[in-house]
């Protein structure tokens, strides 16, 4: 008990010395504090206070350093300031004395220009006196002189004029006929052409009239029959012994005209013979087509033809055009080409060829879109025909520009065989009218008296009165006739326009 009694008291003891020892070591420590606060503060103002001075004297130093730059640039400006206004009273003083210079040059031009005025006005005077001296001496007024001068040079130009267009007309029409002696005219006399003129209808006999009610058949049948089966019209009429065929397709009417042969023929006319016998005729047809088209091709010698277009040729047989048969016209373009090409020394061959298929497109239907010579051009390139071949075939009616003499050849043989005479028919009202045109073109230029067309249109004499048209006018009213001719019609061939004055005549060949 005393033990633990003692150390109770040890321990009392320990813990009053243990806090007196913590108080008196905390006082310590916070003496100690204060003092370094206080030291740490007073180092402080020193330091600030060195920063502070330190401060000042740079702050003086700068200012002074700026003082002395601002005054030097003062300087400077102010410098070049007055070498500028030195500058510009240089200027003022040199306008100054340009103004003065432009206005004595601006009194010297017043001058001049009251100088100038009164000169022009002399010379007006002196030429009115001239004027009014040379209308004395010379007894003509201004007016009277002008025009004299007028009509003097209007008949010098009008003769050259005259004189140069009958010199080109007759070296040209010399040439022409040189050129052409050669070629067109031994090429048409080489060719013997037949004059056919084929119109829409068919007509076929018949062995009595009996043969007309039969061929109508009981109500009608059978000729309903025959105009379904071929898309012809036949025409049963008064007409003693025989029946029209009426179509513009030519290879209908041969076969409608081949079936009711073969009717005829047989004896037996009814709807079923009927149908049987358009097969049978449109199957002989089609032979006959083609064995035209290779006697075409054999008179053509030109070579040989694909199968399909041999076909295609031999149905120009059956087609017209303005009535003359399409390959009648074909062959004769073949051989006028033909013999012009061998007198040109071209190739011969490349026109025989190019004229043979030249209208093909003719043979078509109108389930093929173009014109017929574009058509014609597509058909020979797709059988393999050649680039010069295709060539003259599109532009013989100038769909493209002829590029090649065998193209030009082709065109020119088209023509010729398209204006012979007899080549082609043409309506009486459309023929009429033609050469009324043309006497009418004639009539309208002043000076002439009368004028008449001739030799089918292809002539028309001109008779001018003598009192108003020289032998210089005759020769310009001939061309001016021809070029209106030639703008405003359209004719085959050529017109000769001749001018008649008294005995004298000039023509113009067109």
């Amino acid at each position: 008990m005393l033990t633990v009694i003692a150390a109770l008291v040890g321990l009392g003891i320990g813990a009053v010395v243990t806090a007196i020892w913590l108080r008196a070591s905390s006082r310590s420590t916070v003496r100690r504090s204060e003092e370094e606060r206080r030291r740490t503060v007073a180092d402080a103002e020193r330091e600030a206070e060195t920063i502070r001075r330190e401060a000042q004297v740079e702050a003086r130093e700068l200012a002074v350093r700026l003082r002395g730059e601002v005054e030097s640039e003062v300087q400077d400006r102010r410098v070049e300031i007055a070498k500028v206004e030195e500058r510009i009273a240089q200027r003022e003083t040199e306008l100054d004395q340009k103004l003065e210079e432009l206005t004595r040059r601006e009194q010297g031009i017043g001058d001049r220009e009251v100088h100038l005025k009164q000169l022009q006005e002399d010379l007006k005077s002196a030429r009115d006196g001239a004027l009014v001296e040379l209308e004395r001496t010379s007894a003509m007024t201004l007016g009277e002189a002008k025009a004299a001068m007028l009509e003097r040079s209007q008949d010098l130009v009008r003769h050259e004029l005259a004189r140069s267009v009958r010199q080109m007309e007759e070296e040209a029409r010399t040439e022409a006929r040189r050129r052409a002696r050669a070629l067109v005219a031994d090429a048409l006399q080489r060719v013997a052409a037949s004059h056919t003129a084929e119109t829409t209808v068919t007509v076929v006999e018949l062995a009595s009239d009996d043969m007309k009610g039969r061929i109508i058949g009981r109500e009608g049948r059978n000729i309903r029959a025959l105009e379904h089966l071929t898309g012809v019209d036949f025409i049963v009429d008064d007409t003693p012994h025989a029946v029209v065929l009426s179509s513009f397709d030519g290879i209908r009417r041969e076969i409608a005209k081949l079936t009711l042969e073969k009717l005829m023929e047989d004896g037996r006319i009814h709807p079923a013979r009927v149908e049987e016998m358009y097969y049978l005729s449109k199957a002989e047809l089609e032979e006959q087509i083609h064995h035209a088209g290779a006697q075409a091709v054999f008179e053509a010698n030109c070579g040989e033809l694909n199968e399909e277009l041999v076909a295609i040729l031999g149905r120009l047989r059956f087609r017209t055009s303005y009535g003359q048969n399409v390959l009648k016209h074909t062959l004769e373009v073949v051989h006028l080409a033909g013999l012009m090409a061998a007198e040109l020394g071209a190739g011969v061959k490349t026109a025989k060829r190019a004229a043979l298929l030249h209208d093909l497109g003719k043979a078509m239907t109108h389930e093929v879109d173009g014109s017929h010579a574009l058509v014609s051009a597509q058909l020979a390139r797709r059988y393999g025909e050649s680039d010069g071949v295709v060539h003259a075939i599109e532009a013989h009616h100038y769909e493209v520009q002829p590029q090649t003499v065998e193209a030009v050849l082709l065109i020119a043989a088209d023509a010729i065989s398209a204006s012979r005479p007899g080549a082609r028919g043409e309506s009486l009202e459309h023929y009429i009218k033609r050469l009324e045109a043309l006497e009418q073109i004639a009539v309208s230029k002043p000076g002439v008296a009368k004028a008449y067309a001739l030799q089918a249109g292809r002539e028309i004499r001109v008779i001018v009165e003598p009192s108003e048209v020289d032998d210089d006018g005759t020769a310009l009213l001939s061309y001016e006739i021809a070029r209106q001719i030639e703008d405003q019609l359209e004719y085959p061939g050529q017109v000769k326009v001749i001018v008649i004055r008294e005995s004298r005549s000039v023509e113009v060949a067109k």
